[in-house]
C-alpha cells in the first residue's frame, strides 16, 4: 500500500465503505494515535472483515499458553482497530465543526451582502423612481412642445395658404387695378382729347362768333351804307327831281346825271350782289353755327357721360385702392404673424432640441440606472441563489427535514367572513418569504420555515422552489416530498393540480416533465436512464395498488395482501406491488389519471371531494453513463397525505367515521415519530402504522425530505392551522441524517428499490 505523510507520519492508503460505498481518499483520514508498537496503521474494510473473521490456529488444542498469546495479540489488534476508528470519528467531528463554522461565516457574509444589496436596491429604486418622474415630466413637456409645434406648423401652413390666397387675390386685384388704371388712362386720354376738341370747338365758335360779329358789324355797316345809299338815292331822286326840274335847265347836266345814275345802279347791283353773298355766307355760317352747336351739345352730353364714367371709374379705382390698402394691411399683418410664427417655430425648435437633448441625457442616465439595477438584481439573484445553496448545504449537513408552508386562497363562501385575516407575512430582511404569523384570540404566534408561499403564489412559483430537489433524484439521491394539512387545505391541489387546466398543474406532473426533459437533454452526454413507476394508497391501514387491474374485486375487498420490507441497505420494497416501466411523461400522466380514478375519495362537511387515503407516487430512476461507466440510482417519492379533521366539523358517520379514525390514527403515529426524532430518543415508533413504517427511510434514513404544510385561511379553522404549523416546526427541527448519493448499480435479482 502507498503511504502519504500526514502530521509528520507516513500513512497507508485505505478505503472505508460506508453504506452505499463512499471512497475516502488518503488526505481525508485523521492521524492515528495508536500504540507505538504498531505505528500509523490504517484499516480497509477487507482488513476489518479479515480481523473479525479470523479464527485461531489450533495446532495443539491443549496448549493454552499459545492460545492465550494468540488471544492477547488478537485483542491488541482489535484495540488498535477500535482506537483508529475512534480517532477517525474524532477527526470527522472536528472537520464537521470546521465546516459548520465556515458555513456560519459564509452565511453571515451572505446576510451582510443581502443587506447591502437591499440598501443599494432601495437607493437605486428611489433614484429610478425620481428619474422616472423626471422622465415622465420631460416626456409630457416634450409632448406639449410637440403639440405646440404641430399647432404652430398647422397655423403656419394655414397662414401660408391664406397668404397664397391673398397673393393670388392681390395679383387678381392688381390686374383689375391695372386694367382699371389703363381704362382710366384711356378715358383720361379721351377726356383730354375731348377737352382739346372742346377747346378747339370753343375757339372755333369764338372765332365764328367773332366772324359772325364781324359779319353783323359789316352787315350793319352795309345796311348803314345801304341806308346812306338809299338816303343818297333819295337825295339823288330829289336831286333828279330837282334835275328834272332843272332838266330843262341843262341837258348836259341830265346826261351827266344819267351817267351817274347808271354808275350808281351798277354800284347798287354790285352792292346788292355782295349783300346777297354776305347774306348767303351768314346763312351758311348760321347753319354751321347751328351744326356746331348741336355737335357741341352732343359733345357736352358725351362729355357728361364720360365724366360720369370717369366718376364711376374713379369711385371703382378708389374702392380698389381702399381694398388694395386693406389687402396690403392684411398682407403686412399676415407677414408679421408669419414672422412671429417663424420666430415661435424657431424658439420651439430650439426648445424641442434642448428638451430632446435633455431627454436623451435623462434616457441615457435612466438606461445606466436600469443597467445598474439589472446588475444589482442579478447580484441579488446570485446572492439569493448562493444563500439557498448554502442553506441547502447546511440543511444537508444537519440532515434536517425541509418544510415549506403554503396558504391557500379564500374560497368564495369564505370571503364574506367578518373576522378579518388571521395570517400575516413579515417582510424583514432576515425573514422575508420564510416567516408567517398567526393571530388567535388576540395572541400572535410566529413561525419560520424554509419557505412560505402566500395565497397569491402560483403552481409555477411553488415548483421552481423544489425543482433542484427533484433534480437530485436524477443525480442518484433518494428524494421524498409529502403534503400535510387538514382536510380542504389544498394538499391534493398542490401535488396533483386541477384537471383540465394546464397552467395549474401540480408538483407531480411538473416534476415528471422536468425529469423527462432533463433525461432528453443529457442523452448527448452519454447518459441513459430507465424509469419505473408505482402508485399505492394506504386506506384504513390497508395498502392498495392503484395501477393494478386485479387490486379489487366487485365487492370492494382487496385481492392481494401487501407487506412492507426494509433491507440492510435502508431500501424499502412493497411485495407484489405493480411496477411499470415508463418512457415519457404522457405514459405517467395516463397512469396518474388511472390512479386518481381508483383512489378513495368521499364527501364531508369540510370538503366536497375529500381524500380518504394516503397517496404515494414513486418514480425509480436508474442511470448509466456509457462514456464514464458511472451509475446512479435515485428514487423520487411524492406523497399526498389524507387530511386531518375533527369529527365535530366533518360530521363523518358510518364508513366516513372509520376512515377519519384511521386517518387520524396514522397522522398521530406520524406525530409520535416526529416527537421521538426531535428528542433523539433511542426508540422511534415507526411500526405503529403502515404510513410511518413506509416513510421510515424518508424520516430516519439518508434521503432528502421536504414537507409541505398546507394551511387554510378560513378563520373557523384557525385551531387546526395552529396545530399544523406547530407540527411543521417540530418536523423542521428533526435531524434525520446526511443525504447519501447512490452510485452503485442495480442488483440482478430485483428491480429498483422503493424508497
Amino acid at each position: 500500500m502507498v503511504g502519504t505523510p500526514i502530521n509528520g507520519r507516513t500513512r497507508q492508503a485505505f478505503t472505508v465503505v460506508n453504506g452505499g460505498g463512499h471512497d475516502l481518499g488518503p488526505s481525508s483520514a485523521p492521524p492515528s494515535n495508536a500504540g507505538s508498537d504498531y505505528g500509523a496503521i490504517e484499516f480497509t474494510r477487507e482488513d476489518v472483515e479479515a480481523l473479525l473473521n479470523e479464527r485461531a490456529k489450533r495446532k495443539d488444542r491443549f496448549n493454552y499458553k499459545e492460545r492465550c498469546e494468540n488471544m492477547v495479540d488478537y485483542i491488541k489488534r482489535l484495540k488498535v482497530c477500535i482506537r483508529w476508528f475512534q480517532d477517525l470519528e474524532m477527526y470527522y467531528s472536528l472537520e464537521q465543526e470546521k465546516l459548520k463554522n465556515s458555513l456560519e461565516l459564509t452565511q453571515q457574509k451572505c446576510t451582510e451582502i443581502e443587506l447591502l444589496l437591499k440598501i443599494k436596491e432601495e437607493e437605486l429604486n428611489s433614484i429610478i423612481t425620481e428619474m422616472r418622474r423626471n422622465c415622465t415630466s420631460l416626456q409630457e413637456k416634450l409632448i406639449k412642445e410637440e403639440t405646440e409645434k404641430t399647432a404652430a406648423v398647422e397655423s403656419l401652413t394655414k397662414e401660408r395658404e391664406a397668404r397664397l390666397d391673398i397673393e393670388r387675390s392681390h395679383s387678381t386685384l392688381s390686374e383689375d387695378l391695372g386694367r382699371a388704371q389703363r381704362e382710366i388712362q384711356s378715358a383720361n386720354q379721351k377726356i383730354a382729347s375731348l377737352n382739346e376738341m372742346y377747346k378747339r370747338l370753343q375757339d372755333y365758335i369764338t372765332s365764328l362768333q367773332q366772324y359772325n360779329g364781324k359779319l353783323h358789324s359789316e352787315l350793319s355797316s352795309v345796311e348803314d351804307e345801304l341806308k346812306r345809299v338809299e338816303k343818297e338815292k333819295a337825295n339823288v331822286v330829289e336831286n333828279i327831281t330837282m334835275l328834272r326840274g332843272q332838266l330843262t335847265v341843262s341837258v348836259s347836266s341830265q346826261e351827266e346825271a344819267i351817267k351817274q345814275k347808271d354808275v350808281l345802279a351798277t354800284e347798287v347791283s354790285s352792292l346788292r350782289g355782295e349783300l346777297q353773298q354776305v347774306r348767303d355766307e351768314r346763312d351758311r355760317q348760321l347753319s354751321q353755327v347751328q351744326t356746331l352747336s348741336s355737335e357741341l351739345e352732343k359733345i357736352k352730353e358725351s362729355t357728361k357721360q364720360s365724366s360720369t364714367e370717369v366718376d364711376s371709374l374713379t369711385l371703382k379705382a378708389n374702392d380698389l385702392e381702399v381694398k388694395c390698402a386693406l389687402k396690403d394691411n392684411q398682407i403686412k399683418a399676415l407677414e408679421e404673424q408669419l414672422a412671429t410664427a417663424e420666430k415661435k417655430l424657431e424658439v420651439s425648435d430650439i426648445s424641442a432640441f434642448e428638451t430632446r437633448t435633455e431627454f436623451e441625457g435623462q434616457q441615457k442616465f435612466v438606461n445606466e440606472l436600469q443597467r445598474r439595477l439589472t446588475d444589482a438584481e442579478y447580484k441579488l439573484i446570485e446572492g439569493e441563489r448562493l444563500r439557498k445553496k448554502l442553506h441547502n448545504t447546511i440543511l444537508e449537513l444537519k440532515g434536517n427535514i425541509r418544510v415549506f408552508c403554503r396558504v391557500r386562497p379564500l374560497l368564495p363562501d369564505e370571503s364574506c367572513s367578518t373576522e378579518g385575516k388571521i395570517f400575516s407575512y413579515p417582510t424583514s430582511m432576515e425573514t422575508s418569504g420564510r416567516a408567517i404569523d398567526l393571530a388567535q384570540n388576540g395572541q400572535k404566534h410566529a413561525f419560520t420555515f424554509d419557505k412560505v408561499f402566500t395565497p397569491e403564489a402560483s403552481q409555477e412559483e411553488v415548483f421552481v422552489e423544489i425543482s433542484q430537489l427533484v433534480q437530485s433524484a436524477l443525480d442518484g439521491y433518494k428524494v421524498c416530498i409529502f403534503a400535510y394539512g387538514q382536510t380542504g387545505s389544498g394538499k391534493t391541489y398542490t401535488m396533483m393540480g386541477r384537471p383540465g387546466h394546464p397552467e395549474e398543474k401540480g408538483l407531480i406532473p411538473r416534476s415528471l416533465e422536468q425529469i423527462f426533459q432533463t433525461k432528453q437533454s443529457q442523452q448527448p452526454q452519454g447518459w441513459k436512464y430507465e424509469m419505473q413507476v408505482s402508485m399505492l394508497e394506504i386506506y384504513n391501514e390497508t395498502i392498495r395498488d392503484l395501477i393494478s387491474t386485479t387490486t379489487r374485486v366487485e365487492n370492494g375487498t382487496p385481492g392481494k395482501q401487501y407487506t412492507i420490507k426494509h433491507d440492510a441497505n435502508g431500501n424499502t420494497q412493497v411485495s407484489d406491488l405493480t411496477v411499470v416501466d415508463v418512457q415519457s411523461a404522457k405514459e405517467v400522466a395516463f397512469l396518474l389519471n388511472q390512479a386518481a380514478n381508483s383512489r378513495s375519495v368521499g364527501k364531508t362537511q369540510m370538503n366536497e371531494q375529500s381524500s380518504r387515503s394516503h397517496f404515494v407516487f414513486t418514480l425509480r430512476i436508474y442511470g448509466v453513463n456509457e462514456s464514464t461507466d458511472q451509475q446512479v440510482q435515485g428514487v423520487l417519492n411524492l406523497i399526498d397525505l389524507a387530511g386531518s379533521e375533527r369529527l365535530s366539523k366533518s360530521g363523518s358517520t358510518g364508513d366516513r367515521l372509520k376512515e377519519t379514525q384511521a386517518i387520524n390514527k396514522s397522522l398521530s403515529s406520524l406525530s409520535d415519530v416526529i416527537f421521538a426524532l426531535a428528542k433523539k430518543e433511542d426508540h422511534v415508533p415507526f411500526r405503529n402504522s403502515k404510513l410511518t413504517y413506509l416513510l421510515q427511510p424518508c424520516l430516519g434514513g439518508d434521503s432528502k425530505t421536504l414537507m409541505f404544510v398546507n394551511i387554510s385561511p378560513d378563520p373557523s379553522s384557525v385551531g387546526e392551522s395552529l396545530c399544523s404549523l406547530r407540527f411543521a416546526s417540530r418536523v423542521n427541527a428533526c435531524e434525520i441524517g446526511t443525504p447519501r448519493r447512490q452510485t452503485n448499480g442495480r442488483t440482478m435479482e430485483s428491480r429498483l428499490s422503493y424508497f
